[in-house]
């Protein structure tokens, strides 16, 4: 199965992410983000973070997740190459994520991706099983 496949949407970047269960479509689509941001394979596992995220419903929540992983690399430099769910509820999520320090002589940036937005968001589970939209602020 696919993880995600992007879409455009006027001067944003559209995604549409997959999984066979909502943990892994939460992990899929923190996954994109960095996968989009930088190649993947020049980014070591090597430090753990913790996430616990809140939202008011599951798209609240996906949205909040996904502005939870931008943030650890806008804000604290960190590029992020895998992603763990460990609990998930309606509105409560416990993860972990890995990866290491942005080091420029390392990691070639590919998109600067400034935020995720409400608009168009979309998680929903169909018999294929679970499916996200969600847009991106390039």
């Amino acid at each position: 199965m696919k993880r995600y496949k992007v879409f455009d949407h006027t001067a944003d970047l559209g995604l549409e992410i997959y999984g066979k269960d909502e943990k892994e479509l939460f992990s899929n689509a923190a996954f994109a983000i960095f996968d989009l941001t930088v190649d993947l394979h020049n980014v070591n596992a090597s430090e753990v973070r913790s996430v616990s995220v809140r939202g008011s419903d599951r798209e609240d929540l996906f949205v909040n997740y996904l502005r939870e992983i931008l943030y650890i690399f806008n804000g604290e430099r960190i590029l992020l190459k895998e992603f763990s769910i460990l609990e998930i509820s309606t509105r409560h999520l416990v993860g972990e994520v890995r990866g290491e320090a942005f080091n420029p002589e390392r990691h070639r940036i590919k998109a600067e991706i400034k935020a995720v937005t409400y608009h168009q968001v979309e998680v929903e589970k169909n018999k294929g099983g679970w499916k996200a939209r969600v847009i991106l602020d390039v």
